[in-house]
């Protein structure tokens, strides 16, 4: 609900977020986007049995099977989770907080079944009053069901027939399997067993059904339903979208692909130089094992995109994938970004821990970027990890065994670095057991084609466009420079072109200015050309022009060039204007 700041300041109220989140019936837990609680509410407390304060410790150190860290990573809802706390079963809905696109957080509302199990068993204590009950099930936001022991409807609630568009006293006395087969509550009356928040469709819809059966004197007497239509858990102020409920099968499958945290597979790199197929080759030899890699390479060339890669290629795929660069983060912050910190006590007052990214990265791999810029007595602690297998969080005596691949990458370079006793030279030689360098793109130029027409097909997906390739002048300009900034440069060159592009083809005009230089210096050299290069250049031009016109239809273009569709495919891969 949301009210004007007029009609907040006539509440005059006292109470604060916290108070009316204690006030919920259902346990809320909110964490940021590292997995750190920020909210645990009073019912959450009690479901857990905690007596202290819980904010600030990761929520894996709660609630270890908490879909709230793959909810932040794969950055979709995670519903109907079946869980046992202390032993209480519980059903525990989880979304994602995102805010201006971004996941910045998650939130996971936590209902106790036994306390409904609770209220069954209330509902048949008082089944004398069923006027009283059916008051009280009607301002139920669920359907509910009830049926005796033979599957005959004795009570339902509005919102069952609202939903189902149903006339209540018609329904009265019939048999569930004729007025809602899909719910199965037969299978539960002959079973006994609990089917619990099973999605199931009905009329089209998702909706989740708990079914409990009912007993009195120890003997069964029926059976109730609840379904549940919609979210009831509505929090503007942590989560602004709330998806609807996903097919079991697809939520699983896609999952099946996040929960690890690494995106990009082997396939995912583009190029047909030698030496990438080469790397892609060898990545797939050596990613099973357990061995330390080391990726080298300028910024922009993929150091990331290959780490993603083998981790995924690995056996590991299934464990977490933790990624930290060590040049983006504080130097005096750093060591419990890696380590962790110790819960303690400080003047009196608890400080919570925090948990390092290697104890995060557990039966994972951890993805260690820049690892040249860490200090030396960073370079050591990595060092002893590497030898035990052992953390030790900042403030702690004790330690922690830990399975954990690391795979280190650098831009700068790490034999000069030993020799200025800027590096250890014993980690060095730790971290090159397997040492893969990706060269940049300027050494590599028979790649720019593969992403050039990878790059065309994303971004026509992204921004809903029809580019078909690029001029000849264009090409000439991306062959010709240096791409200091790699793949990374031209994926930012390649994207500003598509917020200003209204054409088929990418020209010259569409390129950043420092681009354009390039394209004007070169007009200049113009009249020293050959015959055989202005020829060239001329087909390639017509051959543009044709699929302009045609709207990118060969069979058109090919026709009104007076070629064969073969012919003009010859042509088309000849000067690279072929889509991949």
């Amino acid at each position: 609900m949301i009210l004007s700041r007029r009609a907040v300041n006539n509440l005059n109220w006292e109470y604060s977020l916290s108070s009316i989140l204690d006030s919920a019936y259902n346990g809320i837990i909110a964490v940021d986007k590292d997995g750190y609680i920020v909210i645990f509410n009073k019912p959450a407390r009690e479901i857990f049995r905690l007596l202290k304060d819980v904010g600030g410790m990761h929520i894996q150190e709660i609630m270890p099977e908490s879909c709230l860290p793959v909810v932040l990573h794969a950055g979709i809802p995670a519903l109907g989770q079946k869980v046992t706390i202390n032993g209480r079963e519980c059903i525990a809905n989880s979304t994602p907080i995102i805010k201006d696109g971004e996941v910045v957080g998650a939130v996971a509302v936590l209902e106790d079944l036994n306390a409904f199990q609770e209220i069954i068993d209330e509902m048949v204590s008082v089944k004398e009053s069923r006027g009283v009950l059916e008051t009280v099930l009607s301002n139920a936001h669920e359907g509910i069901v009830v049926t005796d022991k033979d599957g005959h409807i004795e009570i339902c609630n509005e919102a069952f027939c609202s939903f189902l568009r149903l006339n209540k006293e018609k329904v009265m006395s019939k048999h569930i399997s004729v007025v809602l087969p899909e719910l199965q509550i037969k299978r539960v009356l002959d079973s006994g067993a609990h089917q619990l928040a099973e999605p199931i469709q009905i009329k089209g819809s998702d909706v989740i059904v708990s079914i409990i059966p009912v007993y009195h004197e120890n003997e069964l007497s029926g059976a109730v339903g609840k379904l549940r239509f919609k979210p009831v858990y509505e929090m503007d102020s942590l989560v602004n979208q709330v998806n609807t409920l996903k097919n079991k099968l697809e939520y699983y499958k896609d999952q099946l692909e996040k929960v690890s945290g690494a995106k990009y597979k082997v396939e995912n790199i583009v190029g047909k130089s030698q030496v990438i197929i080469q790397l892609k080759e060898t990545i797939k030899k050596v990613a099973n094992g357990d061995s330390t890699i080391l990726l080298r390479g300028e910024s922009g060339t993929g150091r990331e995109l290959f780490a993603h890669a083998i981790h995924l290629e690995s056996s590991r795929k299934h464990g977490p994938f933790v990624r930290v660069n060590c040049s983006a983060v504080p130097e005096n912050l750093i060591d419990a970004e890696l380590f962790g910190l110790a819960e303690r006590t400080v003047s009196g007052t608890l400080r919570h821990g925090q948990i390092g990214k290697f104890e995060l990265a557990d039966q994972g791999t951890i993805f260690i970027d820049d690892i040249g810029a860490v200090s030396p007595s960073l370079q050591a602690k990595i060092m002893n990890i590497m030898q035990t297998r052992e953390i030790k969080r900042i403030g702690d005596d004790r330690t922690k065994l830990v399975d954990v691949r690391i795979i280190a990458a650098t831009k700068q370079n790490l034999d000069e670095m030993v020799k200025q006793n800027l590096f250890r030279e014993d980690l060095y030689y730790r971290l090159n057991v397997l040492t893969f360098y990706i060269p940049p793109l300027r050494d590599r130029r028979e790649d720019l084609e593969p992403l050039i027409n990878f790059m065309i097909g994303k971004y026509n997906n992204e921004y809903g466009k029809k580019v078909i390739g690029i001029s000849s002048e264009v090409y000439n300009i991306f062959i010709k420079h240096t791409w200091p900034g790699n793949v990374r440069e031209m994926d930012s060159v390649m994207e500003r072109i598509f917020n200003v592009i209204e054409d088929q083809i990418i020209q010259p005009h569409h390129l950043p200015v420092y681009l354009k230089k390039m394209s004007q210096a070169q007009l200049q050299i113009n009249d020293r050309m050959s015959l055989k290069t202005i020829l060239e250049d001329t087909e390639r031009n017509a051959l543009i022009q044709a699929l302009q016109r045609s709207g990118g239809n060969k069979v058109k273009a090919a026709r009104s060039l007076g070629i064969s569709r073969a012919g003009l495919y010859q042509k088309l891969e000849k000067y690279h204007l072929l889509e991949e």
